[in-house]
């Protein structure tokens, strides 16, 4: 996040009244009533399988199609209630946002000739969470996350969280790009223009677009989309030369955080 990392520690934040533990004790008492919705959609589900199967002349597997049916609806219900409340873990602080990406980021760049430094500082400023560099130029991203039902959007060029302005957000990660562009261009001579990304763990992002938001020269996305952005960048900006100087200069430069 801007000025600095989402660490799983115990923290006011997601203790007392805060929104995090409402949200969590308000989904812990409704577990009944999902689980009741969940027996029900399953009971619909076993009339539709045994009704299927007596239209196909099937009467002697119209049970056993009932019970299928029933199984897959109820669980795959159970599975959409999981994932909307695992969605929210970093924002509840269950899960490190910089983590999540940094894995996703090795996994899928580290092939492509892409060098990934997590946790990254120039001294006595704030800090980034990944610093990605690579035959498509060089990225800073950061990790944050608002409440599930914070819509994130961009109103003529303003990017806005839910009735916010998100200028707050938006410009320290851009002049951090700018800071860190200018400090390798300088101890390199490689010239550098650094891309300043968000990604979102928890808030609701623009369906179209492939769920980016680009707005006030930042870049907002989910975990899973930084990785594909990047490498969906042109190549050709920097080569492997300039790609090892660039990460050992950034490696001996930049504090460690």
């Amino acid at each position: 996040m801007p000025g600095g990392s989402i660490y799983v520690q115990p923290n006011d934040k997601y203790t007392g009244s805060s929104p995090q533990w409402w949200y969590e004790k308000f989904w812990r008492e409704d577990a009944a009533n999902r689980r009741k919705y969940r027996y029900a959609k399953a009971a619909v589900g076993f009339v539709i399988g045994v009704v299927v199967a007596l239209r196909f002349d099937l009467s002697g597997f119209s049970v056993l199609a009932g019970v299928l049916l029933a199984g897959i609806v109820a669980g795959g219900d159970w599975f959409l209630d999981w994932y909307s409340f695992h969605r929210t873990a970093v924002w509840r602080g269950a899960r490190r946002g910089e983590a999540i990406t940094g894995r996703h980021l090795r996994r899928s760049l580290g092939r492509a000739g892409y060098s990934v430094l997590d946790g990254r500082a120039i001294r006595g400023q704030a800090s980034i969470d990944h610093l990605v560099i690579g035959p498509g130029g060089v990225w800073i991203i950061d990790n944050e996350s608002w409440s599930p039902d914070t819509e994130i959007a961009c109103y003529a060029g303003r990017l806005f969280f839910g009735e916010k302005y998100g200028s707050k957000v938006a410009k320290p990660l851009v002049e951090q790009a700018e800071a860190f562009a200018e400090l390798l261009t300088r101890e390199t001579g490689v010239a550098v223009t650094i891309t300043p990304v968000l990604v979102v763990h928890c808030g609701l992002l623009p369906k179209g677009a492939n769920g980016v938001v680009v707005a006030e020269g930042l870049t907002l996305l989910r975990p899973r989309t930084a990785a594909r952005l990047i490498k969906s960048t042109e190549g050709g900006v920097l080569n492997e030369a300039q790609i090892e100087l660039l990460s050992r200069t950034a490696a001996r430069e930049l504090q460690r955080v």
